[in-house]
């Protein structure tokens, strides 16, 4: 280490800790003009119980989730009955399916862009 390296910017711990601490690294969900920050895990339907509230009727009740799995994030459609689109492909009911930077995700008629 030099004169000016401390355990938080020389050690991988200091390294995981700082990366999760700055803003910048922040992952969010852009979805009807708003930003919204993703955290461990986000539920999205029609419910008002859902962390993302998706007022479309091709939206189901309790329609899909972003669950975070370490480092990364996953969507998962949890059985909807219309389906849930990435970048305009349907994904499988039940698999979670890892989202990378600019994806679109469609419910019904909204989409949602992971960011």
């Amino acid at each position: 280490m030099t004169g000016d390296s401390t355990i938080l910017t020389d050690s991988p711990v200091g390294k995981h800790i700082d990366a999760i601490t700055n803003p910048g690294n922040l992952s969010y969900l852009l979805f009807d003009k708003k930003k919204i920050q993703l955290v461990e895990k986000i539920t999205i339907g029609r419910e008002n119980d859902n962390s993302v509230v998706v007022d479309n009727k091709l939206a189901s009740r309790h329609h899909a989730i972003i669950q975070k799995i370490r480092d990364d994030y996953f969507l998962k459609d949890e059985g909807s009955t219309n389906g849930t689109l990435l970048n305009g492909v349907k994904i499988p009911v039940g698999k979670y399916v890892k989202l990378n930077h600019g994806d679109k995700i469609t419910i019904g008629s909204a989409n949602l862009v992971f960011s």
